[in-house]
This record gives structure tokens, sequence and C-alpha cells, in this order.
């Protein structure tokens, strides 16, 4: 009997064979790692023809109805993260195919840091002293930076992610206040903040962050009479997903030099290269890093091998469709 062939997905960094030991797996399965964005779904098909086993990461590959249907020889999607808002887990059910996820008890933090280390990129123009100096330059053409103490940060969302970036903002001095759909002024009390309307949050911050999920009601939460609202020089931080905001109007705002941006997600991944967000000397960019750090991995390929071996002994674990081992079992 041929050994399964096990497909590791979105390796981008090409960091996904030295963040955990593979070699349980690989004594018993075909491994393949592929770290090139797909541009379209067919092209996604053809790389996973053979494939038997999947893992993504996070959400960099939509897995939908559509592709799942083209990929006859799937039997296991592995995904990495607790949830996976892209996989089209009731299309993988129908077609019996078992989806099992990991933890993330880090991914909170990593994701928080990055987002308060923009906010302190963008305030002292770190990215552009970094490469005045890389240059050869030193003062000449920097601007001043901001103090972030005692400015206001305002926060769009405050589930776990916002809140630690709260306790963050308030050791460096600021005043923080919150708004999103559902929140009440006890949770915003009970993560010490104010929860303000979203016209005043927006009109009075200096900086916003951005800790939402995304789906239908909060598409373009982010419009362009919010950002038409921000005060001058103010700074818009989005480490949570691109659509969150209207980009169209983001990048108006920005070429008119009347905000900031620090930003880590986009409407469209990996960026394209020649987007226009890319000259833009107000905007601080990274490529969707909020949960890419060492420990963040090494939990998702490491519980993801324990899940496919699991799998594979016909014992599965860590499922989110439960329905499937039914199937199976008949």
């Amino acid at each position: 009997m041929s050994r399964p062939i096990v497909v590791v997905l979105d390796d981008s960094q090409n960091v996904a064979r030295a963040s955990a030991d593979w070699s349980k797996l690989e004594a018993r399965a075909e491994l393949r790692f592929l770290s090139e964005a797909f541009e379209s779904e067919k092209a996604v098909a053809a790389a996973l023809a053979d494939a038997d086993v999947v893992i993504p990461m996070r959400e960099r590959t939509v897995f939908s109805a559509s592709l799942i249907g083209k990929l006859p020889k799937l039997r296991m999607i592995a995904s990495t993260g607790p949830r996976t808002l892209t996989l089209d887990t009731a299309a993988c059910t129908a077609r019996g195919i078992l989806c099992t996820n990991t933890g993330g008890t880090q991914v909170g933090a990593s994701t928080a840091e990055l987002a308060f280390g923009l906010i302190l990129s963008s305030a002292r123009d770190l990215a552009m002293a970094d490469a005045m100096m890389k240059a050869g330059r030193w003062h000449d053409g920097l601007p001043l930076g901001q103090v972030v103490a005692g400015q206001r940060l305002g926060l769009v969302g405050l589930g776990k992610l916002g809140q630690r970036v709260a306790r963050y903002a308030k050791a460096f001095d600021m005043d923080v206040v919150a708004w999103s759909q559902n929140l009440t002024d006890e949770t915003a009390a009970g993560a010490g903040v104010r929860r303000v309307p979203k016209e005043e949050l927006f009109a009075t911050s200096d900086v916003i962050s951005l800790h939402l999920v995304l789906s239908d009601r909060t598409r373009g939460v982010v419009g362009a009479a919010e950002l038409a609202a921000m005060k001058p020089g103010a700074c818009l931080v989005n480490t949570a997903r691109g659509p969150l905001v209207d980009e169209v109007a983001l990048l108006a705002h920005l070429k008119s030099g009347a905000i900031r941006a620090a930003l880590d997600v986009y409407g469209t991944e990996p960026l394209p290269a020649d987007h226009p967000l890319r000259s833009l000397p107000n905007a601080v960019l990274t490529p969707h890093l909020g949960y890419a750090a060492a420990p963040v991995f090494a939990e998702y390929y490491g519980e993801s091998i324990e899940n496919v071996l699991a799998f594979l002994d016909g014992k599965p674990i860590r499922v989110m469709n439960p329905e499937v081992l039914d199937k199976l079992a008949g």
C-alpha cells in the first residue's frame, strides 16, 4: 500500500520544517512543503490533486466548497489554530473529510505585541529611521516623533486581544477608550477602559487599533466617514483583517497626508508588489506577522503532526467535525 501524501501549505517563510519534529510523520507519509501563494483556486486544486492530508497555515489558502469538490483524494485537513474562517467545514463533512485544529495559547500575545509595536513604530518613525541609518544618513529628513504617553488609544473591539492591548497602553500612560457593536459599559469598565460611541472614538483618538473578527457585520466597519472623522495625524492600526477597512478610502486619506497607518493585514494577501500602500511614507507595513512567531508555530505544527498521526492510527483527536467519525467508522 502506498504511503499517504501529506502537503504542508503556505510555508511562506520556509520555517515549517524547523518549527517542529516531523520525523514520526515522515516515517509514515510522503511529506511535501509548499511555500508559494496560489494565484487561483485552479492552481490550488492542481497542487493538491493527489494529497490525502493537507496542513494549511491559518487562513492563507481558502478552502471553499468549490475547492473541496475538486480534491477527490483528500481525506483530512489538519488546520493550524483554533478556528479557520476560510475553511468550509460543512462541505468537508458532506464529503467525509475529517477536519482538526490546534491550540493557540501564544497567538493572542503574539498579535497584541505586534499591534503595540506598530503603534510605537509609527509614533517614532522607526521604519524610516532604520532605512536612513542603513543608507548612511543621520537626522536629515527624519521628522520628529510623537510620545504616546498622554495620548488616547481607541480600541475597535475589546475581546481578549483588545483587552491585552489596553493593558499595554495603560502601562504606557495612554488614555484608553473602546467601541464595538455589542460592547457594554460594564464589560469596558471590567477591562479598565471607557466605552464611547463610535463617532467619538474616531474623532478624539490619537491612535485607533482594530481588534474585531471579520464577518458580514464588521466588513467595512471603518469606512470613509470614520476615516474622515479622524484627527489630523492620527494613526490607524490594523492587525485584525484587511477588509474591516475600506481600502480605497484609506488610500485616499493616506495620500492626502491627513492620517497615518500601521498595517499588518490587507484586502489582498500577499500584498501585490506594485500596491500603492508600499510607496506611502506615512504607512508602516508588515506582512501579516501577527501570529507568525516561533512559539506559535511550534504549537501549531507540533499539534498538527499529532493530529495527522492520530488520524493515521484510526484514533482522531482535536476533531472539528465529529459527524465524520461515524462515516469513517462505517
